[in-house]
């Protein structure tokens, strides 16, 4: 499965900060790789050489340690100024026939072709505008929650630090993995503004901008919570590291 006209955003600028290391946290190794390597083998495989990887943190360290496996098109985040200001960096380097983009975490190392696949096939054959990936978990602290109207349409997401109590209660969670319509895309990043406690432009607000518009939103999701688990912690990083065993890769 390859398409010419799907290209990947991963965002591999940020710190890192709660691994408590020296190394930028996307070059921390999961099953003897780097999880930035497991996630661009990944992208690869559904969109070829249209691969950007946003680079902030240690631009340098990843570039060089990424260019040993894959020729990708590199993207500087200058200041770290959240998800929405980092994929904002990439689209220049996108290609014109690309029409819709996947954004990805360089820090979720599981992440299967088949569900990257998925999602791509049911964004292009809704005709949706936005499709976001989610998944149900037991414990979804920390989570941006998925907030759903009565039709199981999605209102928002709601990042944990803005959520109200109610929101908290939600076990529906953003997996941080998202299709979207180019030119949408291009459109809606030059509003953002970083309304929110963390005074970032968030990604996420692209969703609630989108909303606005009435352009049409997908929430696909996904029965494999394991594939998406965010390495933010050396906690984290021992249970992909189980997870990847577990799976024998």
């Amino acid at each position: 499965m390859e398409s010419n006209d799907v290209g990947v955003v991963i965002l591999a600028a940020g710190k890192g900060t709660r691994m408590k290391s020296d190394i930028a946290k996307v070059l921390h190794k999961v099953g003897g790789k780097c999880m930035i390597v497991h996630v661009i083998e990944c992208a690869r495989k559904i969109a070829r050489d249209n691969v950007h990887v946003v680079v902030g943190h240690q631009a340098h360290e990843v570039k060089r340690k990424i260019n040993k496996f894959f020729k990708v098109k590199f993207a500087m985040q200058e200041q770290l100024l959240g998800t929405g200001d980092a994929v904002k960096a990439a689209i220049p380097g996108l290609k014109p026939s690309i029409k819709d983009v996947v954004v990805l975490c360089g820090d979720v190392p599981l992440i299967q072709e088949s569900t990257l696949k998925n999602m791509v096939d049911g964004h292009k054959k809704n005709q949706a505008k936005v499709s976001v990936l989610a998944t149900d978990v037991d414990d979804p602290k920390g989570y941006g929650r998925i907030v759903l109207d009565e039709q199981n349409n999605m209102i928002c997401i709601k990042e944990e630090a803005d959520a109200s109590e109610t929101e908290k209660k939600i076990k529906k969670i953003n997996a941080g993995i998202y299709c979207f319509d180019k030119k949408l895309l291009i459109s809606v990043i030059a509003e953002l503004k970083p309304d929110n406690s963390q005074k970032e432009y968030y990604l996420t607000d692209v969703i609630e901008i989108a909303q606005k518009r009435h352009e049409k939103i997908l929430v696909i999701t996904m029965d494999d919570p394991g594939q998406v688990i965010g390495v933010n912690t050396l906690e984290e990083l021992e249970k992909a590291e189980y997870l990847i065993q577990q799976r024998g890769k």
